[in-house]
């Protein structure tokens, strides 16, 4: 069971930002979020503070 690892947050050319995760950490049995290749997510932190908070998000049904 894998449950941490190190990854990266760089900056893309196009200046978007990307968060890689180790292949172990995500395709291990216990990672919170699985069966999908793209998911929503809702990131946070706490000003000061040294971690981040990455929560699955789901967008509201459309009307």
């Amino acid at each position: 069971m894998v449950s941490e690892g190190r990854g990266r947050l760089f900056r893309r050319k196009d200046g978007k930002y990307l968060i890689y995760l180790p292949k172990d950490l995500a395709e291990d049995s216990m990672f919170p979020f699985s069966g999908a290749d793209s998911i929503f997510v809702k990131v946070s932190f706490k000003l000061g503070g040294k971690n981040l908070l990455i929560e699955k998000y789901v967008p509201p049904p459309e009307e």
